[in-house]
């Protein structure tokens, strides 16, 4: 009875009709359902398992997190400046000219030019002839003015024996005292007549020497407005211009502020133009008047003479005109704007501050800062571009450069 009832069962079962499509469907449900249970399995043990570490880890983070706070602040290099002597440079610029300018003409009347003995920059001796001047009137004049000086003393040397003649003939009464009388007048006269005529003729002489043109002094010939067969005269002008002494000057034009803080005796550097040398010169005078239109002074630089030196050139000038002391920062650390120059500075928190400043004397060693700063402020040696006022950097101080 049980085979029946079995069998029964399996002929029951088979006779019931099976959807395939069924089937598929609800065994991707079941593995959708497996897969979703077993990532909620995974997820629960993570999350325990970060449970566990959190104190630990958190006491981890906490120093990395404020390394990385630190690493967020830019470093910056700075430098204390201090204070130190700077020597004060004035620059300036002029023409070149002859310390004693002299202009040289003709003394005497005049007439045609001879010879004309010098050349420009050629040196020259006080009284060297320059020129000669014709002089053929003037001789025959001083000619005869020679045979009149003869004459009057022939006159002289007879008034005279005439007078001693009656000096010896008075005493045994055969000349009267009236008559020796007139003959010591005769020749008293003929002795001022002596006299007169070799008055005329020295000075037809210095005439004679006038008629030369001479140096007055030792010194260069600059310029020469003379030649032979001109003729010249008291109205001739400058026939030479001659520099006194061969000395040469720089006529440096200052502003009036420049010019008040210079000594007398300053030292100089004097450079012509387009030429590379560079001569050495001293402020031997200032000008004690101001131009009112330009607000300029003249500072008169004496220099040696030099074939580059000559008057009327262009040159250029550095002028120390004394030592201060003033912080020395390098070109780095000086930034401008439309403001005008300008420094950063590191204040209090590490916090950056602009400094307005004012430039001094610019040179190899850095630039000098005259208004600002007092030395002692940590100042940003670099990098100045890329910072902004009020803001935290991590300071770091610049290693001592070796002195030069």
């Amino acid at each position: 009875m049980n085979y029946e009832s079995s069998k029964w069962s399996r002929e029951a079962i088979d006779d019931v009709p099976v959807d395939a499509e069924e089937l598929i469907r609800k065994r991707k449900r079941r593995r959708i359902i497996v897969a979703v249970v077993l990532i909620l399995l995974v997820l629960v043990a993570a999350w325990m398992m970060m449970g566990r570490g959190g104190d630990a880890g958190g006491e981890k983070a906490a120093p990395k997190m404020a390394a990385g706070q630190r690493g967020g602040m830019p470093a910056v290099t700075f430098i204390v400046p201090g204070r130190q002597d700077v020597p004060i440079m004035i620059s300036a610029t002029g023409s070149l000219a002859a310390v004693r300018d002299m202009p040289v003409g003709i003394a005497g009347e005049g007439g045609r030019v001879v010879r004309v003995l010098v050349e420009p920059g050629q040196s020259v001796r006080a009284g060297q002839v320059l020129a000669v001047v014709d002089r053929s009137v003037q001789a025959q004049q001083a000619s005869q003015l020679a045979a009149s000086v003869d004459v009057a003393r022939a006159d002289l040397q007879l008034a005279q024996n005439n007078l001693q003649r009656a000096e010896s003939l008075v005493g045994r009464g055969f000349i009267s005292r009236a008559d020796l009388d007139q003959k010591r007048a005769t020749r008293d006269a003929a002795a001022a007549r002596v006299r007169v005529a070799v008055a005329q003729l020295n000075a037809t002489r210095a005439q004679i020497g006038r008629l030369d043109i001479r140096a007055p002094t030792n010194g260069l010939v600059l310029t020469r407005n003379i030649e032979a067969g001109q003729i010249v005269g008291a109205g001739s002008g400058a026939l030479f211009r001659i520099a006194a002494g061969g000395e040469m000057e720089l006529m440096a034009r200052l502003p009036q502020s420049d010019l008040a803080r210079l000594p007398v005796g300053a030292q100089a550097q004097v450079t012509p133009v387009g030429s590379s040398n560079v001569y050495p010169g001293v402020v031997w005078q200032k000008s004690p008047v101001i131009d009112p239109a330009s607000r300029q002074g003249v500072a008169r630089i004496r220099v040696p003479l030099n074939n580059e030196i000559r008057p009327g050139g262009f040159a250029s000038a550095q002028i120390q005109a004394g030592v201060e002391r003033a912080p020395l920062l390098p070109e780095s650390a000086v930034l401008s704007d439309s403001r005008g120059s300008f420094v950063y500075v590191i204040g209090r928190n590490d916090t950056v501050e602009r400094r307005p400043v004012v430039i001094g004397q610019v040179s190899d060693r850095g630039m000098a800062i005259i208004q600002g700063l007092n030395g002692d402020e940590r100042v940003v040696q670099v990098a100045g571009a890329f910072l902004s006022p009020g803001q935290r950097v991590r300071p770091e101080r610049a290693q001592a450069q070796p002195a030069r």
